[in-house]
């Protein structure tokens, strides 16, 4: 079972909230039982987490900071966890069994299930993503939408367990890095991976010239360059690439498109998009599609059509090697809809896998024993142990 993984056993890493601050955070009335179990005697008691909705089990920050707590004080907490690390949990399914004294574990409940809920549904997101689109590589660029640097800890760890099983399952690329250093070791890297943002561009007032001072300010990083500032997707990949021809020869040269949903990609318009389609993957607009699949497939922004076109543009030019990074808005469903065109893309930025729907993230967890005989509310029997 998975209280085996070595993985899952305590790292001795960072322990928020530590000791020290867990009254300051958790609920008020767990408190007070807490107080009133102390002041009436301790009793065993087992509690059984579950999620409303299926996802993948991703329980390691949570379980690392009980064991933690439970070391500071002076008590051990028996973890089961139903599924392994990565695994699929189905709606209503226990997650996990807790079991320890109720004046220790009480006042820890509010916690242990904020790091559990999100990073599970987060989880479900980047395996999706990842199975759809087996042969991109992923980065995970999610710490800027979120709240707080222990969420972002908390959603790299989660796109690193979608991304194993992505791999394990499909034989996907997976998750290749992530863009912090401190979250880097999640994805098995020192340090994090990223190149130029728009502010580069603008700064430099030319993507070549962008690029010139990124490669002598940064001669051993990827050369990865941003081509939508001007609006001139195309014309800038190009120019940048005879600038560069010696790494697009070689292979080592990419470029990434982030084109805002407020335009095309440079050269395109409705019917050049469905043009570019009906040559390169004409089954992916000869189904029914919705709305937003018809946005992702020819509409505005990063769509497959755009990503199609910078691919024909660039095997135009002789330039086949180079390689085509894609952001902006890249959630489960746009991988999807990508998948259906077939689109070339080499790599994905991305920080959509993040849950959109807060409340699928809440995690619950209920006692089910009592000094091991088993005693949980109406309602909640298919919690109980067979």
């Amino acid at each position: 079972m998975a209280e085996d993984n070595p993985d899952l056993k305590p790292k001795g890493g960072s322990l928020w909230p530590r000791e020290e601050d867990v009254g300051r955070w958790t609920d008020v009335y767990f408190k007070r039982t807490k107080k009133t179990v102390e002041t009436f005697g301790d009793t065993r008691v087992t509690y059984a987490v579950f999620m409303r909705r299926p996802v993948v089990c991703a329980p390691r920050l949570a379980v690392d900071w009980l064991h933690g707590i439970a070391a500071v004080r002076g008590v051990t907490f028996d973890i089961e966890l139903t599924h392994d690390e990565g695994r699929w949990v189905g709606a209503g399914e226990p997650i996990m069994y807790i079991a320890g004294p109720l004046a220790s574990l009480v006042d820890l409940e509010t916690l242990f299930l904020q790091k559990l809920g999100p990073a599970c549904v987060a989880a479900y997101n980047a395996y999706t993503m990842c199975v759809d689109l087996p042969k991109s590589g992923f980065l995970a660029m999610d710490a800027r939408h979120c709240a707080g640097t222990e969420m972002a800890e908390m959603m790299a760890y989660a796109a690193s367990v979608g991304s194993a099983r992505a791999k394990r399952k499909a034989g996907a690329v997976g998750f290749i890095g992530n863009a912090t250093d401190a979250t880097a070791h999640f994805f098995g890297n020192d340090k994090g991976l990223g190149t130029m943002p728009h502010a580069l561009i603008g700064y430099a007032g030319d993507t070549v010239r962008a690029a010139e001072m990124f490669r002598d300010a940064n001669p051993d990083a990827p050369m990865t360059v941003l081509v939508d500032f001007f609006g001139q997707e195309v014309t800038d990949a190009l120019a940048v690439c005879r600038r560069y021809a010696d790494l697009a020869a070689a292979g080592e040269m990419s470029v990434r498109l982030d084109t805002g949903g407020g335009r095309f990609v440079e050269g395109l318009d409705p019917q050049t998009s469905y043009a570019v389609l009906e040559r390169n993957a004409p089954e992916a607009i000869r189904g029914y599609r919705s709305e937003v699949e018809l946005r992702y497939l020819i509409g505005t922004g990063v769509s497959a059509a755009g990503i199609w076109h910078m691919r024909e543009q660039l095997d135009k030019a002789g330039f086949d090697k180079v390689k085509i990074v894609a952001s902006s808005g890249f959630g489960a469903a746009k991988c999807k809809t990508m998948a259906v065109a077939n689109a070339p893309i080499d790599v994905i930025g991305t920080g959509s896998y993040l849950p959109e729907v807060w409340t699928e993230t809440y995690a619950t967890a209920d006692i089910v024993a009592y000094d091991d005989e088993p005693r949980v509310k109406v309602g909640r029997e298919f919690l109980l142990r067979n």
